[in-house]
């Protein structure tokens, strides 16, 4: 019988142990997360109000449910944790699926200002992640600059733009709900140093900007029209293409009121972060120009955009794991088709998927053929990593060194409670915020 840990319960994670089981029958796994709660970025990254996206939590429950698959939360992995040397004793074979936990900086002046933010940190809030700090995003801000133009970008923007009654529905934890509901930022800039055609959103994310009640959309044509492509999109891939329609409409539409106003700028590139006192007082951006080579050069001329709260959404890092090889400029584990490397060598035995493996690139889906790739890896080492002896049980070894998991059966409590919460609060499922709140649900689980 070959024993897997998959470390993560993420996509990455949820496909790798998919796959170990469908290809081969006796394969045993233990999906291991540091979290009590399943799922990942679906769950903590994933807008409260794209309720299509987050049902994809149903398909990653069938895998979770499966009988030769095991969750094990609140199981950390590291040096505050259960060590992955020890990992390797246990089981024959260790896949990471840790994702990309932290955001990259932009390295200016100011960014570390009250009010100066990573996009991270602002979803996570808003996301109920335990590890979230309860701090006030909004509070005294009127006007917000967002620093990229991707996917998270655009959820943040929404976020910063929807009422009380639009959010209401969601599972939002209330404590944001309440803060998002009594926010007075009326402005929403996101701005970036690249011209729309290099923007990375999908086309469905920025037209939902436009369907926001009591909003209003502007574009700058001028800062449009700088992007070659823009005037001529023919050449562009349809997903650019389309971007570019929906911001020429915006250019081009006349005029609406709304409370909020949201404002897509291009071609300005952060260079300082502005302090009023410790605070956030602006930001003060540089006017760059297409340099002919798909990349952008400054022109020394500068403008400065007030705003008490600035979010930096450009992109996530993954961080090296203890013991694991790490590639410091790429933040990923070095590998060969999922293979760890060490010194060059491939590691029978440890293996990498998602995120960690590849970088944060792709969506949801891309995780499928990643995980089909280390897991046929895994698979053809299996002769070879079965001749080694490991316990029968691996969990009660873990319970022995003082490791006390959070099983299937206490996760069903949490989402028990979660439902009962929003019951009280006159709302469909509401998010338990902290660790002390889903330990004390995990808990009542029955035994």
């Amino acid at each position: 019988m070959l024993r897997v840990a998959v470390v993560g319960s993420g996509p990455s994670g949820c496909y790798t142990a998919q796959s170990l089981v469908q290809q081969d029958p006796s394969v045993r796994v233990d999906v291991l997360d540091r979290l009590p709660c399943p799922y990942g970025l679906v769950r903590y990254g994933v807008a409260p109000d794209h309720e299509k996206i987050k049902s994809l939590q149903n398909n990653l429950r069938t895998v979770l449910e499966h009988d030769r698959v095991r969750f094990l939360g609140r199981v950390r992995v590291g040096p505050e944790g259960v060590p992955v040397a020890r990992l390797r004793e246990l089981y024959h074979a260790v896949v990471y699926c840790v994702g990309a936990a932290t955001d990259r900086k932009l390295g200016i002046p100011g960014e570390e200002l009250l009010g100066s933010w990573s996009a991270t940190e602002f979803v996570s809030w808003y996301s109920a992640h335990p590890d979230a700090v309860a701090e006030g995003f909004v509070l005294g801000a009127r006007a917000a600059v967002v620093i990229g133009v991707g996917n998270v970008a655009v959820d943040v923007t929404r976020m910063l733009a929807r009422g009380p009654a639009e959010l209401s529905p969601t599972d939002m934890p209330q404590g944001a709900l309440t803060s998002l509901a009594a926010s007075e930022v009326a402005q929403v800039h996101m701005v970036g140093r690249r011209g729309p055609s290099q923007g990375r959103f999908t086309t469905k994310e920025l037209r939902e900007l436009g369907t926001l009640p009591d909003t209003r959309v502007t574009v700058n044509p001028a800062e449009l029209e700088l992007d070659p492509a823009y005037v001529d999109p023919s050449a562009l891939p349809a997903p650019q293409r389309r971007n570019v329609e929906v911001l020429r409409g915006w250019a081009t539409a006349p005029p609406t009121e709304g409370r909020h106003r949201i404002r897509l700028r291009f071609y300005l590139r952060p260079v300082e972060i502005l302090a009023d006192g410790d605070r956030v007082c602006g930001v003060r951006l540089e006017r760059t120009t297409p340099d002919g080579h798909g990349g952008v050069t400054g022109t020394g001329r500068y403008e400065e955009i007030e705003a008490q709260l600035v979010l930096r959404s450009v992109g996530y890092r993954g961080v090296p794991l203890d013991d694991l090889p790490f590639d410091s400029a790429h933040g990923t584990v070095p590998h060969l088709a999922g293979r760890v490397l060490r010194d060059g060598a491939a590691a029978t035995g440890e293996y990498v998927s998602g995120w960690i493996k590849r970088g944060p690139t792709g969506v949801i889906g891309t995780n499928r053929p990643c995980a089909k790739e280390t897991v046929t890896s895994l698979l053809e080492d299996a002769p070879e990593l079965v001749r080694r002896e490991v316990p029968d049980d691996p969990l009660a070894e873990l319970r022995a060194q003082g490791v006390s998991p959070v099983q299937w059966s206490g996760w069903q409590s949490i989402e028990r409670a979660e439902a009962e919460l929003g019951a009280s609060l006159g709302r469909g499922v509401v998010k338990l915020p902290d660790w002390e709140s889903l330990m004390t649900a995990a808990q009542g689980a029955p035994a």
